[in-house]
This record gives C-alpha cells, sequence and structure tokens, in this order.
C-alpha cells in the first residue's frame, strides 16, 4: 500500500469539496442537494482523519473521535431530510426545492 501525500490528499479533499458546493448551488431536487451536502461533509472528514496522526496527542485519536460525531451528524442530517422530503412529497407531489417556498405544510 503506497502512502498518500499531503498535496495530494488536500488536492482530493479540496475537489471534493468543490463537488459538494457545486452541487448544493446548482442543484433543485431535494434528494441530490442531500448527497451534495454528504460529499461536503466527506471532505472535511478524511482531513480529519489523515491529520489525526499530525496532532499532538498521544494516540492521536483526536481526529478519529471527531470524524466519527461528523458521520453521526450526517446520519442525523439524512434522517431529517429524508423527512422533509416524504413531506413535501406528500403535501405537494414534487421534492423540487423551488416548491417548497415556505414551511407551512
Amino acid at each position: 500500500m503506497t502512502e498518500l501525500s499531503v498535496a495530494s490528499l488536500l488536492f482530493l479533499s479540496a475537489t471534493l469539496l468543490a463537488i459538494g458546493l457545486f452541487g448544493i448551488l446548482t442543484r433543485r431536487n431535494f434528494i441530490l442537494l442531500l448527497i451534495a451536502v454528504e460529499i461536503g461533509m466527506n471532505a472535511a472528514i478524511l482531513n480529519f482523519v489523515y491529520f489525526a496522526g499530525f496532532s499532538g496527542t498521544s494516540h492521536g485519536l483526536s481526529g478519529q473521535a471527531i470524524a466519527v460525531v461528523l458521520v453521526g451528524l450526517a446520519a442525523t442530517e439524512v434522517a431529517v431530510g429524508l423527512a422533509i422530503v416524504l413531506a413535501l412529497n406528500r403535501q405537494r407531489g414534487s421534492i423540487n426545492i423551488g416548491d417548497a417556498t415556505t414551511l407551512k405544510l
């Protein structure tokens, strides 16, 4: 297994973040928007896990602990987002973001 250099990891993370931001800014479908947010969060998780070895702690597990919390946060975000999608689909028959101008159902 080859070791990943810092520059290539940062490039990969920046690419993931750029794809996520592009998806957030351009998508009109709510599910695709959730996927774009997940891709952006994965870029942050990748950085936390990689740079955990460079931290000053004795075990270097602080980055992994933050990554586990972020994975839990991402799962919660998906659960709430899908509940909103189901409510929008039942109420309005569409999951487009443009149709959801108000949160009143």
